[in-house]
């Protein structure tokens, strides 16, 4: 940064980027001596707004390509079978600011890692319940938070292929405590093996689609883009590092 006039040189990172170097935390390397990461220090990256929801009115709805629209409580939820999972999450975009030409977005440098134990119910015998129709192939997950990307205002939206619902968790706590606002507070989903930006934090909605979503979060972002700037395959599971 040039000290004299405040501005940042065309290298270096820009104010967008401080700003959401501000909002989000990566993990301390030394931290990795943890089996599972303590909440505080697992790594953390915040799309939109943290929203302000009430637990005591929330609802999960399913609804979508299946025979019997769901809408389910917090207390619904925790009604039912109950699992923990220790999971590793990494962003997708873990090292970028490591890359040239360097990508203009959150400068992860190696750090946007954590391991936690998250604990809920089982997403496949809510589906099972609703009854999934023939053509649906896939369930689009809405958050309650909303944003501008694109230039147009919208929710946290992620569609996961109907095949990898299986392992999916819809996560009430992390580390035996209920979650965290920061981590989506009162639920997120979970999907083992997959990044972090599959994880959709309070989450509010199960849609099924018989189409694939063309929404911005899996049309535009999170794609292998080629060097003339077309976007190429998504980024699904995670790779060795």
């Amino acid at each position: 940064m040039d000290a004299s006039d405040g501005t940042v040189a065309a290298e270096g990172v820009t104010p967008a980027e401080l700003r959401l170097a501000a909002r989000n935390h990566a993990l301390p390397l030394e931290a990795l001596r943890y089996d599972i990461t303590p909440a505080g220090l697992h790594y953390l990256l915040i799309h939109y707004d943290i929203p302000a929801v009430d637990p005591a009115v929330f609802t999960l709805e399913v609804d979508g390509a299946v025979e019997r629209p769901l809408s389910l409580s917090l207390a619904d939820l925790q009604a039912r079978e109950r699992v923990t999972m220790p999971i590793t999450f990494e962003c997708a975009g873990n090292g970028r600011a490591l890359l040239e030409p360097r990508p203009i977005s959150q400068p992860w440098l190696t750090e946007a890692v954590g391991t936690a134990e998250w604990g809920g119910t089982p997403l496949a015998p809510l589906l099972e319940e609703a009854g999934v129709r023939d053509g649906a192939v896939e369930a689009l997950l809405t958050g309650l938070d909303r944003g501008l990307e694109g230039g147009r205002p919208q929710s946290y939206e992620r569609s996961l292929p109907l095949g990898d619902t299986g392992e999916a968790l819809l996560a009430y706590e992390m580390n035996g405590a209920p979650l965290p606002p920061q981590h989506g507070f009162p639920l997120r989903l979970v999907v083992p093996g997959w990044y972090g930006m599959t994880n959709v934090k309070w989450l509010a909605r199960v849609t099924l689609l018989e189409q694939p979503f063309e929404g911005y979060q899996n049309t535009v972002a999170y794609r292998m883009y080629d060097a003339d700037g077309e976007p190429g395959d998504p980024v699904t599971r995670m790779l060795p590092r």
